[in-house]
Parts: C-alpha cells; structure tokens; sequence
C-alpha cells in the first residue's frame, strides 16, 4: 500500500486550506481598521444594552406598582370595603 493511498488528499487539503485562511483571517483581524470597526459595534452593542435596560426597568417599575394595586384591591374586597370597582380607560 502506498503512503499516498494511507492519506485522504481531499482532508489534508481541506485542513491546510482551513489553516491558511485560519492564518489570514488573523492577521485581518489585527488590523488597525478592524479593530475601529470592532470598537464601533461594541460601542453600538453598549448603547443598545443601556437603552434595553432602561426599558426593562421601567416595564418592572410598572409592573410592581400594578401588581400593589391589585394586591390592595384584592385585600379590600376581602375586608368589605369595596362597593363598586372603578375602571378606567386610558386612551
């Protein structure tokens, strides 16, 4: 058997054109204009993160204060003191 027939030629080469690219592709990434286009789309990454937050925190602020005020209805109607549930509407 021959060593070449031992070696799967389409695998070898997949892996050395894997490692040249591997190769390339590092030096691209540690380029100067990478590196700006990376500290931009974490900055961007950052912003959108702060703004998700605010939101997030607002929407549980909300939700904490009509969760109380459910609670209290509930503990009212409980004690009698309820004569009629007022809704209203917001538009």
């Amino acid at each position: 058997m021959d060593l070449l027939d031992k070696i799967n030629v389409k695998k070898t080469g997949l892996f050395a054109a894997g490692v040249l690219f591997g190769t390339a592709g590092i030096k691209i990434l540690a380029s100067k204009d990478a590196r700006k286009v990376y500290t931009q789309c974490t900055a961007a990454v950052l912003r959108a993160k702060e703004c998700i937050m605010k939101t997030a925190t607002s929407i549980q602020e909300n939700a904490e204060d009509i969760y109380a005020e459910a609670k209290q209805i509930n503990e009212d109607r409980e004690a009698g003191t309820v004569i009629d549930d007022e809704v209203e509407v917001v538009e």
